[in-house]
This record gives structure tokens, C-alpha cells and sequence, in this order.
């Protein structure tokens, strides 16, 4: 039952100061609701500043990551795109950190590293002390090519380039087992690599 149908007169004004109130209250919500949608895209720019990638962006990512001595002319061309656009895309993907750097990659066979191992590391204790302790250690070893912390049983795995059996006995017995708080190594030799890449999937 209305107020109008209750009160009469004095019921019809208080219906019509409820609607004004409802007309209003719904106004102020609409643009409480936007300025909260403006506020967020404003948060988000700011800890995003740079745009998305786009399909150029992931094609000069992916030329670059195969042949990253490849010159800004003849990216600009495979991407149809002018050599000054080029470049400055190339230069927005440098700030934003998905370019991390240039490098030459190495044949470990010609390099005389034919082998390679993947090595379970367990740790005496898995305290933030001792693991950062490991991980200090382990950076001074360029016998130790990659080194990741793992959840599971062991503690790290880690990826060693050795050139024979003497060597890997060598890694083993004076750099491995002698780094800080190791209690147990397991070592698993490669017999031929199928894929390595270096390359992500864009």
C-alpha cells in the first residue's frame, strides 16, 4: 500500500520526496560507480604504465629472439613497419624489461661442454638463511648453468655443463657436494638433448 492511499495528501507529497530521493540517490550512485571504474583504470595505469602487446610487438620479439644481432632496417622490413617506428617500439620493449638484454649463444659441443646433468640439491634445513646462503654459493660456479628452487622432495635442481667424466667427478666432489648446507645430491646425466630453446612462446 502506498502513503498516498494511507495519509491522502500529505501522503501523495511523501511519495514524490521518496521518488525525488530514489531519482537522486540513483544519480549519485551512477557516478560514485564511474568515478570507482575511472579510479581503478587510473591504479592500473599506474602500475602498468605501457600499453599491451600487440601483434608487432610480439613479431619483433620473436625475430629478436632468433637472431638478436638482427638490424633495426631489416626488422622494420620483415614488420612492415618504418625504421623509426621500429626502433622506438624496440627501445619501449627494452624500458619495460621484456627485453632483458643482448647475448651471444654458445655450442657447447664446440665449447668442449659436450655433457650435460641435471642435479637434485637437498638442503641440511630450508630456513631463509640457509637458502640464501646456497643460492649466494651457487652464483660463483660457471660450471653451473641454471639453478632453480624447487617444491617437491629436493630442494633445487640444478643444470651443469661439463666436458667429460673426470670433470663431472670434479663438480661433483669439489663444487656440488661442498656448497653451504648441502646434505644429499642426485645427478642425472643427459644422453642427447632434443630440445633446448631459449626462445618463449609468443
Amino acid at each position: 500500500m502506498s502513503a498516498t492511499a494511507f495519509l491522502g495528501t500529505r501522503g501523495a507529497q511523501y511519495d514524490r520526496v521518496v521518488a525525488q530521493f530514489l531519482a537522486h540517490y540513483g544519480t549519485i550512485t551512477a557516478i560514485f560507480s564511474h568515478m570507482v571504474r575511472i579510479f581503478g583504470q587510473y591504479v592500473k595505469s599506474m602500475t602498468n604504465p605501457y600499453p599491451p602487446l600487440d601483434d608487432r610487438d610480439r613479431a619483433i620479439l620473436r625475430l629478436l629472439q632468433e637472431d638478436g644481432r638482427l638490424a633495426n632496417a631489416e626488422l622494420a622490413m620483415q614488420i612492415n613497419l618504418s625504421p623509426s617506428a621500429c626502433l622506438r617500439r624496440v627501445k619501449l620493449l627494452e624500458e619495460r624489461g621484456l627485453i632483458s638484454r643482448y647475448v651471444m649463444l654458445l655450442d657447447e659441443k664446440a665449447a668442449g661442454l659436450s655433457g650435460t646433468a641435471f642435479v637434485l640439491v637437498t638442503l641440511d634445513q630450508q630456513g631463509r638463511a640457509a637458502l640464501d646462503a646456497f643460492e649466494e654459493a651457487i652464483q660463483k660456479h660457471p660450471e653451473v648453468t641454471e639453478c632453480c628452487l624447487l617444491a617437491g622432495a629436493a630442494d633445487y635442481m640444478v643444470r651443469v655443463a661439463y666436458a667429460d667424466s673426470v670433470d663431472f667427478e670434479r663438480i661433483h666432489t669439489e663444487i656440488l657436494t661442498q656448497l653451504p648446507g648441502v646434505v644429499r645430491v642426485q645427478s642425472t646425466l643427459a644422453l642427447r638433448t632434443v630440445k633446448r630453446t631459449t626462445a618463449l612462446p609468443l
